[in-house]
Order: C-alpha cells, then sequence, then structure tokens
C-alpha cells in the first residue's frame, strides 16, 4: 500500500463503501454512518478500512479509530456465524449479566471477546447498550432479548446453532 490507501479493484465491498461516502458527499461528519456500512459490507473493520475511510474522509487515522473503538457494534476481527452480545452496564451486571457470561463461555469454550475456533459463536461483552429497564440484556444474532437468564439465553445460542447446522446439512 502506498501512503494514500488504494482502492482494490477487484473487491466489490469497496465499492459499496464508496457510494456512502459520495452520498454524504465525503463529509467527515458522515464517519459514523461511513464505518457503519464498512461494518455491515466488511463484516468487520480491517485495518486496510480504516485507513482508507480515514484517507476518504480526510479525517485522521485516529480520530476513525477512537469512534470505532467507541461503539460496541464495530469489531476489528471477523465474528462468528452467530453473535452474542451480553450487556455488563451497572444495571445489567446487578441482574446477572456476569453469570450469563461465565455460562456462555464455559459451554462454547470461548472467552468473551472472541469466537470459537470452529467461527460458528462469538461472545461480545459491552459496557451498556442503554436498555436498563430490560437488564439483564443480550443481543443474539442482532434481535435484542430482555430480562434474560443464563439457562434461557443457553437454551436461545444452542438452538440457534443446532437450526444452522442443520440448515447447512440440508443444502448438501
Amino acid at each position: 500500500m502506498t501512503e494514500k490507501t488504494a482502492l482494490p479493484l477487484q473487491d466489490e465491498r469497496y465499492k459499496a463503501l464508496d457510494r456512502t461516502i459520495k452520498r454524504f458527499n465525503h463529509r467527515q461528519d458522515a464517519l459514523l454512518e461511513v464505518l457503519n456500512t464498512a461494518q455491515e459490507v466488511f463484516g468487520y473493520l480491517p485495518e486496510q478500512v480504516l485507513r482508507y475511510v480515514a484517507q476518504q474522509l480526510q479525517v485522521p487515522l485516529s480520530r476513525v479509530y477512537g469512534v470505532a473503538t467507541f461503539y460496541h457494534m464495530f469489531t476489528f476481527k471477523p465474528l462468528g456465524e452467530h453473535n452474542c452480545i451480553v450487556c455488563a452496564g451497572t444495571a445489567c451486571h446487578v441482574k446477572g449479566s456476569d453469570r450469563i457470561i461465565r455460562m456462555l463461555s464455559e459451554a462454547f469454550d470461548v472467552r468473551p471477546g472472541s469466537t470459537t475456533p470452529d467461527g460458528v459463536f462469538s461472545l461480545t461483552v459491552t459496557r451498556c447498550l442503554g436498555s436498563c429497564g430490560l437488564a439483564p440484556v443480550v443481543v443474539l444474532d442482532g434481535e435484542v432479548h430482555g430480562k434474560e437468564t443464563p439457562e434461557g439465553v443457553l437454551v436461545r445460542v444452542r438452538d440457534l446453532i443446532a437450526l444452522s447446522h442443520s440448515l447447512s446439512e440440508g443444502m448438501r
């Protein structure tokens, strides 16, 4: 890569990212929207993409990285086929989110913030999802579930994984 991050010509994902950048006229205040698009099309935010966004919006890489690390929805590593985000904010913690995290971690042999070796399940912990009235809150594959129990989340995750395995077996 040169100092200016070049657009990989064969990668359609950059074209989708460029459409968003152009829609916002390369405005620096569109950084969050551009990062959202990048997360959607790449599945995560690799360093090359962060550099590309910084160059295209003409903002320092440190600012792009600062925004990307502030919001829980951004990740710098590919996530598993299924992703479980557990809120660890004060209300959720008091109501047992630590037990949910521990149970999922033990059941799937995965540390918080990582993905199982087979790439099927990612366990993510966030500071706060802003849904304190639903504590403890879990977001499973983008769907918010409130007032969860460790056992309930475990059943839900196992059912999702079993369903995806049966669907993939049926496609063979």
